[in-house]
């Protein structure tokens, strides 16, 4: 008999759970279909690993550490991290360690090489894991001796979060992406205006977001305080897990209608019709212009054109986890063709991953980029988190298409960051100050 009056956050954790039905606020004991660390997290939670009687991980086919952050190391002490994550996944003969070369910023990664499927439940100790809900998957960030508990036993615990039903109608205009919409929200509710709840987004004007629009923002629901972030399965849903490398990709290309196969198994990833929520939030993306976030918070947003001033920077970040996709860069290079990068502005850009970095070489993105001026890094998250490949000194500006904006987030504490799309960040590079395409 079909359980009613589920949403798909509530399904996805009454199934990991093994119960018929949850409901917000009960505290339930799930099993794990995926874990994962970085360089900077899965240290501590190696050591709180090593300090316990389990001497095995849970699966090692579902232990999946990713050097992204300091990789290349940067330093000595980076170095030291990255070994011991890289002696960690030795001893444990865990099957998927990312490592220079084949590693990329972790929440691209993952999903490009078919870790996610809906209904899947997983915990990163990242707090962008939310990235998955793109693909109708509950995930979050942890701490790491929480990631080190599942490690050890594929179980966590959760609190069942409620949901804010976001009813996205219209169609975006020119240059307005999923960072724009996703921005918008932050500065309406605020960044704790989620907390601890579900943003489940949903409506007619789903069908004109791309799954790279809806990674974005996924990925910055834990901006407004979300526990995570979610799409429900669609047609663009599939059509990008037909394109994926691992085993179930097979499946879905075999599954040709709803009446049978994974396909339809997916399809039973939507919320009821019934399901309740905490609260309703209506955005029409017509009436949408490109966002920018202003220091020193997600939530400090406004539109491009109540940008009077010009708001002079001294860098250009077109990468990260948030928006280092292929869809980015092309829409980067497609204003930075035949230009040129402002002088005394410095442009990084930052392809997501290696197959990232191979296809823009391949539509002669790369070179797009060089000839303006800009300088083309490795994968990595290093000047998101002011780790390196972009550190501000004291004074300066950026506008970054990362995803957080707090004091200090990219290097000195008297430095400032603005955030905002692929497109506004290389109009803004030609132009020198922040500049609608």
């Amino acid at each position: 008999m079909k359980i009613t009056k589920m949403n798909i956050t509530e399904k996805i954790l009454a199934k990991a759970a093994g119960l018929k039905t949850v409901e917000p606020g009960q505290l339930i004991k799930v099993k794990l279909d995926l874990v994962m660390a970085n360089d900077i997290t899965a240290p501590l939670a190696i050591q709180e690993f090593h300090k316990s009687s389990v001497k095995k991980a849970f699966n090692k086919n579902k232990v999946i550490l990713v050097m992204d952050h300091f990789s290349p190391a940067k330093d000595i002490a980076s170095a030291g991290q990255i070994k011991y994550c890289r002696d960690f996944a030795k001893e444990q003969k865990l099957t998927y360690f990312f490592d220079v070369g084949k590693m990329g910023i972790e929440h691209a990664l993952l999903p490009e090489q078919g870790f996610i499927k809906p209904g899947d439940c997983i915990i990163g100790a990242d707090s962008h894991t939310c990235t998955y809900g793109a693909l109708s998957a509950f995930s979050t960030g942890v701490g790491s001796t929480d990631l080190a508990y599942a490690m050890a036993t594929g179980i966590t615990w959760f609190k069942v979060p409620s949901s804010i039903k976001v009813i996205l109608i219209g169609k975006p205009k020119k240059w307005v992406s999923g960072k724009d919409i996703i921005l918008y929200l932050i500065g309406k509710i605020g960044v704790d205006g989620a907390l601890y709840e579900v943003l489940e987004f949903t409506g007619p004007g789903v069908k004109y977001l791309t799954i790279d629009d809806r990674f974005t923002i996924c990925n910055m629901a834990i901006e407004a305080g979300a526990k995570s972030g979610i799409f429900s399965v669609d047609e663009i849903t599939y059509d990008y897990l037909k394109d994926i490398k691992r085993s179930f990709s097979s499946e879905v290309a075999r599954s040709d209608s709803s009446d049978g196969g994974t396909k339809r198994c997916w399809k039973d990833w939507q919320s009821d019709p019934d399901a309740k929520y905490s609260q309703t939030i209506k955005i029409n993306l017509n009436e949408l212009e490109p966002q920018v976030a202003f220091p020193h918070l997600p939530s400090n947003t406004k539109s491009i054109n109540q940008i009077k001033q010009k708001i002079k920077i001294d860098q250009v970040v077109i990468g990260s986890c948030t928006n280092g996709r292929i869809s980015d860069l092309r829409i980067a290079a497609s204003i930075l063709k035949n230009k040129n990068v402002a002088k005394g502005i410095r442009c990084i850009v930052i392809p997501a991953t290696q197959a990232i970095y191979l296809k823009a070489m391949k539509e002669n993105l790369i070179d797009i980029f060089i000839k303006a001026g800009c300088a083309v890094s490795t994968p990595t998250c290093g000047p998101c988190l002011g780790g390196y490949m972009g550190i501000l000194a004291e004074g300066e500006s950026v506008l970054a298409t990362t995803n957080r904006n707090f004091v200090g987030r990219m290097g000195h504490p008297k430095s400032k960051v603005y955030l905002a799309s692929p497109a506004i960040a290389a109009a803004s590079a030609i132009a020198g100050y922040i500049k609608k395409p």
